[in-house]
């Protein structure tokens, strides 16, 4: 059962960053850093965190790592100081068993949910893995997550969300498939569930952040139309400069109730965007999304390199060139000023 401030909380809307991991130079886990990221999320405004997921690094469940379990409980640790509607969000992945397994741990230690990754299954059938959903909701409440193909998901049918949605227990869906089409389907499958009211919708296309969340869908369901928006963000975009996103959320929340959006909204979101191609490394494939997350966290003071488990991982040729950039050209999207001012204390 999902606590029902959580639950409220959810269907307001709120800015949820993906956690990142913090490491050592010899890529061992820095506590220290790690838990002052939660502390700056925390201060930064944000309404709940996601821990344990692509952003965190999946490789955190390799046995030769071996940190799921331990960065899953020091987040908590740091999260029961946040207010009691703080959405708290254990990622979940792998085959059923494995996905029963750590949806336990989580609700055994106290989140909130469990954000269900379909990721790197690509032998199981949309049946199979309509099967591994409702196994995970008898024992956590789901939020869904459509992960775009280039980091490890797949594209699925419009039939898959709608049966998705049908599904006791599912509450929340991350739209992320970097895809207008796609994206929509999952819109469209929703408000033709019955249980349309019972699921909020967050975006994850952190290409396309505040279109997302300025636009009113509406969706002819036989004979009647039903409204629905995206109403809040899950996304590891908002792991960085986390003070301006809960700013600019307000923005776009208050205009959400508008009949007309101001132009500078949508000026602000290709700027964001700009932003986003750099810390993503769009221009390859993604391939330094996450060492691009963790430089630009590096150049704030909050980890000590943009190191990754795996040695692969790390920024593209060029890629520090064009966050040189991006922080050149939108300073007022970043909150360096904020962070200066507090480090000390979340390091403490």
């Amino acid at each position: 059962m999902l606590d029902h401030a959580v639950k409220q909380h959810i269907h307001e809307g709120t800015v949820i960053p993906a956690h990142p991991l913090a490491l050592t130079s010899d890529r061992r886990l820095d506590e220290r850093s790690q838990r002052a990221l939660t502390r700056y999320y925390i201060d930064a405004g944000a309404g709940g965190l996601a821990v344990g997921v692509h952003t965190t690094q999946f490789e955190i469940r390799d046995p030769a790592f071996q940190l799921f379990e331990k960065v899953l409980v020091m987040a908590m640790e740091e999260m029961e100081r946040a207010s009691k509607n703080f959405i708290k969000i254990a990622g979940i992945c792998g085959p059923v068993e494995q996905a029963v397994r750590e949806a336990e741990f989580s609700k055994h230690i106290g989140y909130d949910l469990g954000l269900l990754s379909m990721g790197s299954l690509q032998d199981l059938s949309e049946d199979e893995l309509l099967y591994r959903a409702e196994k995970v909701a008898e024992i956590i409440p789901v939020f869904g997550f459509y992960l775009q193909p280039s980091v490890g998901g797949r594209v699925f049918s419009y039939d898959f969300w709608k049966r998705f949605a049908d599904i006791d227990n599912v509450h929340a869906i991350k739209i992320a498939p970097f895809n207008r089409y796609q994206s929509f389907d999952v819109v469209r499958a929703v408000c033709n569930s019955a249980r349309n009211k019972e699921i909020a919708l967050y975006t994850g296309n952190d290409d396309n952040i505040v279109n997302d969340l300025l636009t009113t869908y509406q969706i002819r369901v036989g004979d009647r139309q039903v409204t629905k928006k995206i109403v809040g963000g899950l996304l590891g975009h908002w792991s960085v400069w986390t003070k301006r996103v809960v700013e600019m959320f307000a923005e776009m929340k208050h205009a959400q109730s508008k009949d007309h959006i101001p132009s500078e909204l949508l000026t602000l979101g290709q700027e964001i965007t700009d932003a986003n191609a750099a810390f993503f490394d769009a221009s390859n494939q993604f391939k330094g999304c996450i060492a691009g997350i963790n430089e630009v966290l590096t150049r704030q003071g909050l980890l000590k390199g943009n190191w990754c488990l795996l040695e692969k991982e790390q920024l593209s040729p060029h890629q520090a060139d064009e966050i040189d950039r991006v922080y050149r050209s939108y300073p007022h999207l970043n909150d360096d000023t904020f962070i200066q001012a507090n480090l000390s204390k979340w390091l403490d």
